[in-house]
């Protein structure tokens, strides 16, 4: 029997995979799915497919925690190509319009600080986002004008870290919802000149990072089994930005069956936004703390 009819298993984790270039999300998550067997799978966050870099790959009961990785910080190293607009903001598209001029590292770091904090970000026309029930970009691709309203992202650090005349390296910190190739197409913008995304590569998102990752080549390298299945991350690692409740048996019980419990002890928190309840190092569920009661949004059936 073959891998590919093989039964599904119930195997629940996190493979942090390195996306390779030229490789869609959704094709990421197929191949993921496939070499684990896995009878569920997702991802946390999409990447560009020539994007590299950190692509978090829910399995099993992770899938319950991808809006946690998904709402986490990311970092991206991204490469600025100077003097060329293109229709997708990146290596992909055609281009749409050029300029002889190349700023100086000075000029650059001194608008940075305009793409940092709250900003108004109008998204790429080749961009996920929905338009009556429609992908931006399948109707960017079937030849439709779009113009997308600015929406508010929030730009935690941005930084130059290496400067060249027809390309410059820089990294930011940021939250949900940014699109690196539209800050790359705004800073060219601001300084007076055309520009687009040639190389980008997503370092970290929520708690996983490039220390983290695994490559294709390990996991098919691996053999099936336990060998394959030591390169997952647990599905609590995906909560570590979180603050954690441990729970006894007794209480573990009570919230496995969607019961809310209330938290003893003098260093009960009192109310918590977003958190999770664990037994025994176990994700028990996901949750808020109110008036020191744990009410469970979310049970993991681990």
């Amino acid at each position: 029997m073959t891998q590919a009819r093989a039964k599904k298993r119930p195997i629940s984790g996190w493979v942090v995979l390195d996306k390779p270039y030229d490789m869609t999300s959704t094709q990421a998550v197929g191949k993921a799915r496939w070499l684990f067997s896995a009878a569920k799978a997702g991802h946390a966050g999409t990447l560009d497919p020539l994007a590299t870099g950190i692509l978090p790959i829910a399995l099993g009961e992770a899938t319950k925690a991808v809006p946690q990785v998904q709402d986490g910080t990311k970092i991206y190293r991204f490469a600025i190509g100077w003097g060329r607009a293109t229709s997708t903001d990146d290596a992909e598209g055609e281009v749409i319009a050029t300029s002889d001029i190349r700023p100086g590292a000075e000029a650059l770091e001194a608008v940075l600080p305009r793409f940092t904090g709250t900003i108004m970000q109008k998204p790429p026309a080749f961009s996920a986002i929905k338009i009556a029930g429609e992908r931006a970009y399948d109707l960017a691709r079937a030849g439709e004008k779009l113009d997308l309203a600015p929406r508010p992202v929030d730009i935690e650090a941005i930084r130059l870290l290496e400067h060249g005349a027809e390309e410059s390296l820089l990294e930011v910190t940021c939250g949900k919802g940014t699109y690196v190739r539209a800050l790359a197409r705004d800073i060219a913008a601001a300084l007076g000149t055309e520009g687009h995304v040639t190389r980008l590569h997503r370092s970290a998102v929520g708690p996983f990072t490039d220390a983290d990752a695994v490559t294709l080549a390990q996991l098919e390298a691996a053999d099936p089994g336990p060998a394959r299945d030591a390169l997952l991350a647990p599905v609590a690692a995906g909560l570590a930005q979180l603050p954690e409740i441990r729970l006894d048996a007794g209480q573990a019980g009570a919230v496995a069956h969607g019961n809310a419990i209330l938290l003893t002890g003098a260093t009960a928190p009192l109310a918590l936004e977003e958190c999770w309840a664990s037994f025994r190092g176990q994700v028990v569920a996901t949750g808020t703390v109110e008036f020191g009661q744990f009410k469970p949004r979310r049970v993991f059936n681990l």
